[in-house]
């Protein structure tokens, strides 16, 4: 278990929870962070050992919270690092002590409960001494407590604010055309003044409305060439402008501007000694995550075929009798069975609304916990129980989440205006770059609109644990826990109407769901000392034995969907844990020698929003095998199921730590860990579906081009995980040497190796190794897998009781190793490996109290008769008063100030072919370049 208090995460150059999860090595594949744009909402979810992260257990005080209202996981950004004492991350499985979930690992994070005085803080950064633009970071933070022997009472605030680095200012991000960099084209054939392969001329804003036939016979057009796929001519090569093809990243965010407040609160009061203890806590946080896409495009085509789905297999189809549409022979009609049929329309249009500018979609949380409990000591009940404590308490925690998704686009809006014949309140989709603006107000008002979404996730909770020794062994006593729970889980997502009836165009369409469910769980835990320094004998210096068992009953309810009827099932879960500590040797001999190792069997019950059968609708880049489809954005459709089965695990691992005597103040540690992972809840994503499984791909029968891909949920078989982490400390004091106090050195390697990642989908299909990969983030198990990732750090502590002593200074180089790009994709191109230093230097003033003095107006004889060797003596009383108590003395004592650089060498993040958006994995790196900060905390 690795342990994290502040100043451990800020001697990271860690400034916020995404640069956290950026750099731990334990944290790979695809994770939900702040660096996140498409896609993202703001959240800040930990993912270990790069599996899912609802495979990640977050715990808050060692309890369960509620995850973001939208279903993803609980969100450690709505934690700012005031209000943490410290972050425990144990990297095992430990469903058999705190349930489902923990099958990677556990994210505990424990708050501050005691605090005496107060503590001002700020910090300010920023990226404007590298290549990204100029985008702020600040943070402010008030901490106040009072107490006694008895009592505590704290609160804290926070305030966080973040502007925008655009893509356009980092080269690495500024196009989507990759080619340079080894990747593909990714811009968009959706853009202004296209009709299916053919340009409008750039010196028109407008064709002239009913003019010629077709595009071809238009001399206002250009033949444009098919080259994205390069099927076709390519009339118009790259560098083109961006004028062939739509280049999304010249407007919009890499790394959206957020804002964050958070509310603490924490009492504990001794009611009866240490028998009785009542506590509470309160914590609120609202944040705030300014997501930005590109214009809308306008795909899917409002008018639809017989089935429901597009009737143009490219952009949109535009009606003959449109008011301003350049073609007098349609290409198409509308067929029988639909609202239009019979309509002539000429298809292939492309369009994107550059005249209401880029969509955006603000992401709004709000969060509340409560805490409430009592707990104690049993020694009252006799001397058999003066071990045992017990603790029984309540919480409630619950998040909301709100998205205002606007210039978006309402299908039956747009079918109106493209059939309008009025150029007063017809839409126009066929303005060129230069024709913005042009639209009417009327036809804006009827075509845009802004899409209402939220979800809301709470979660009650009850619990009551005891803990204590049973007997007494020779090697010492036998421990036990023991402890039952109780917490329900109450789902529900509520898309706005249009998005219900998948009438929107440019946004996730999606149904209304609602999912509970009830879980009962117990757990049982007994430490049993075989040897110890006590009692022991040669080769068994110290052994202990630890047993631990969870078992928890799950009851859950699902609401009714076009696809599935209301549901409600039942099952249970039973996991045991084993783990033994061996120390062989007296560490007198060769130092502290520790073997340990664990078996643990882990479960992972299906979320929430795995088990609804509410689907949703995506459009995802994709990359056509048959080089069949024009356009690399399809149409995904992705369902829950509400009979999914639980996920198991089988994990164990062993490793050894050793502080050798003749080397003082080293401490290394090794441990391999093992994880095989069975019927895992997952959907494939669209990439891994078209290459793998093409009976979910739906292909126009005539052109053979996708229209669609089904992307059900279900228990895939199987994925077998191992590595190796490592760990190194050394602790270099100077007064070892005998000649003075010059400080003290501490070196800290810390770092994960991944040896495999087999992934077996189907039973049917082979085992791959996706270790050392970056998977496409259409596909579950995605982002990059890379087998090594290592953080070193260097820090000087200035030698005690003298000035220099206030002085850390410290460096700290972050490494993720090379791996292969895309290997689902067929790329086998290497992503080169990333290295970053960060620099950090702090002071704080520890001034000496003033030396005591005599104070006019005191009497001379005012002291009293002591004995003193056996005499009595008059002793003047030592006064404690001083001059200007408020000088620049007692403000500067207990200040702190630091100076930080971040990537102090501006490195770009490393060219990802197969990433989404911004051309680099944003779950491992980010593309801030250099960030300075400055940071100053006062305590009084």
């Amino acid at each position: 278990m690795d342990t994290y208090r502040p100043q451990d995460i800020e001697n990271l150059g860690v400034r916020n929870a995404t640069d956290l999860l950026n750099k731990l090595p334990a944290e790979a594949g695809s994770t939900f962070n702040q660096n996140i744009a498409n896609g993202g909402d703001g959240s800040v979810i930990p993912n270990l050992r790069g599996l899912l992260p609802r495979q990640t257990l977050v715990l808050i005080d060692g309890k369960r919270v509620a995850i973001e209202g939208l279903g993803a996981g609980v969100d450690i950004n709505l934690i700012p690092f005031p209000m943490i004492d410290h972050i425990d991350i144990l990297k095992d499985g430990a469903s058999a002590i705190y349930g489902s979930d923990a099958v990677a690992g556990v994210f505990n994070i424990f708050l501050i409960h005691k605090f005496r005085g107060v503590e001002i803080g700020g910090s300010v950064g920023n990226t404007n001494m590298g290549s990204s633009n100029d985008a702020r970071e600040l943070e402010g933070w008030l901490k106040a407590g009072v107490g006694d022997d008895k009592t505590d009472i704290l609160v804290i605030a926070d305030f966080y604010d973040r502007a925008d680095i655009f893509s356009r200012d980092r080269d690495i991000t500024s196009n989507a055309f990759a080619k340079p960099w080894g990747g593909f084209d990714n811009r968009s054939g959706n853009q202004p003044g296209r009709v299916q392969d053919f340009r409008l001329k750039p010196q028109f804003q407008r064709p002239t409305p009913h003019a010629f036939p077709n595009a071809a016979n238009d001399p206002q057009y250009i033949f444009a060439g098919l080259n994205v796929l390069g099927t076709g001519p390519n009339t118009i090569p790259y560098p083109d402008g961006n004028f062939a093809l739509f280049n999304f990243a010249a407007l919009t965010p890499s790394i959206p501007g957020a804002d964050r407040q958070v509310y603490y609160a924490s009492f504990t009061r001794d009611i009866c000694d240490k028998y009785l203890t009542l506590f509470a806590d309160f914590k609120y946080a609202r944040s705030y995550f300014r997501a930005t896409l590109a214009p809308v495009p306008f795909v899917p085509d409002p008018f639809h075929n017989a089935v429901g789905s597009a009737f143009s297999p490219q952009g949109i189809s535009v009606p003959i009798q449109n008011a301003f549409n350049p073609f007098t022979v349609a290409n198409a009609t509308l067929p029988e069975g639909t609202p239009y049929a019979g309509t002539p329309v000429y298809t292939g249009v492309r369009y994107r609304a550059l005249d209401v500018g880029n969509r955006f979609a603000p992401t709004t949380f709000n969060d509340i916990l409560f805490d409430v409990g009592l707990r104690g000591e049993m020694s009252e009940f006799g001397d058999y129980f003066k071990t045992w404590n017990w603790e029984a308490g309540f919480r409630y925690s619950r998040n909301e989440e709100e998205i205002q998704s606007r210039n978006h686009v309402t299908q039956s809006g747009l079918r109106e205006a493209l059939l309008d014949t009025n150029p007063a309140t017809a839409f126009n989709p066929f303005l060129n770059y230069s024709g913005v603006n042009r639209q009417t107000p009327a036809a804006i008002s009827r075509v845009f609109i802004t899409l209402h979404n939220s979800g809301q996730f709470e979660l009650p909770l009850g619990y009551l644990t005891f803990n204590g020794d049973l007997f007494n062994l020779p090697a010492g006593p036998v421990s036990f826990a023991l402890g039952g729970e109780y917490h329900g889980e109450r789902w529900r997502g509520d898309p706005d109407s249009l998005n219900t009836s998948f009438n929107s165009i440019g946004a996730v369409d999606l149904q209304a769901t609602e999912v509970n469910r009830d879980v009962w769980g117990m757990y049982q835990e007994v430490r049993v000392p075989i040897t110890s320094p006590t009692w022991n004998f040669p080769g068994f210096y110290s052994l202990e034995i630890d047993f631990a068992e969870r078992e928890e009953w799950y009851s859950q309810n699902t609401s009714s969907t076009l696809a599935f009827p209301r549901a409600s099932t039942q099952y249970n879960a039973q996991r045991p844990k084993v783990s033994v500590r061996w120390e062989p040797l007296d560490p007198k001999y060769i130092g502290a020698v520790t073997l340990r190792g664990t078996y643990t069997e882990a479960f992972h019950a299906p979320t929430l929003p795995a088990l609804s059968p509410a689907g949703f609708e995506s459009f995802p880049l994709v990359h056509d095998p048959l080089g069949l489809t024009p356009d690399p954005q399809v149409e995904e459709i992705v369902t829950g199921n509400p009979f999914l089965r639980p996920e198991v695990a089988y994990e164990w691992s062993y490793g050894a730590i050793w502080s050798p005597k003749w080397f003082r103040g080293l401490t290394v540690s090794a441990d391999f860990w093992h994880i095989d992972l069975r019927s895992i809840v997952a959907s494939l994503g669209a990439q891994f579906i078209i290459d793998k499984l093409p009976e979910l791909v739906v292909r126009d029968p005539t052109t053979g081009a996708i229209k669609r891909v089904i992307d059900p949920d279900f228990n895939l078989t199987d994925a077998v995980l191992e590595g190796i982490d490592y760990e190194a400390i050394y602790i270099l004091d100077s007064a070892i040497f005998g000649h003075g106090d010059f400080g003290r050195l501490t070196f800290t390697l810390n770092g994960t190796w991944l040896s495999r990642f087999v992934l077996q989908v189907t039973p049917d299909l082979k085992p791959i190794n996706i270790a050392g990969q970056f998977v496409s983030t259409s596909f579950t198990f995605s982002g990059s897998l890379p087998r090594n990732r290592a953080y070193f750090s260097l820090f000087w502590d200035g030698p005690a009781d003298t000035w220099v002593g206030g002085f850390d200074l410290g460096a700290t180089v972050h490494w993720t190793g090379q791996y292969s790009d895309d290997f689902l994709d067929g790329v086998t191109r290497k992503v080169r490996e990333w290295i970053t230093l960060d620099l950090i230097a702090s002071y704080k003033f520890n001034l000496p109290p003033p030396s005591p003095a005599v104070v006019p107006g005191f009497a001379k004889d005012g002291g009293k008769n002591v004995k003193m060797d056996g005499k009595e003596k008059n002793v003047l009383p030592v006064s404690t008063a001083e001059y200007n108590p408020c000088g620049w003395r007692a403000w500067l004592n207990g200040t702190t100030i630091t100076l930080g650089m971040q990537n102090v060498f501006d490195e770009d993040p490393p060219f990802v072919a197969g990433a989404f958006e911004n051309n680099y994995d944003e779950s491992l790196a980010d593309v801030k370049g250099r960030f300075w900060y400055v940071q100053l905390k006062k305590r009084f």
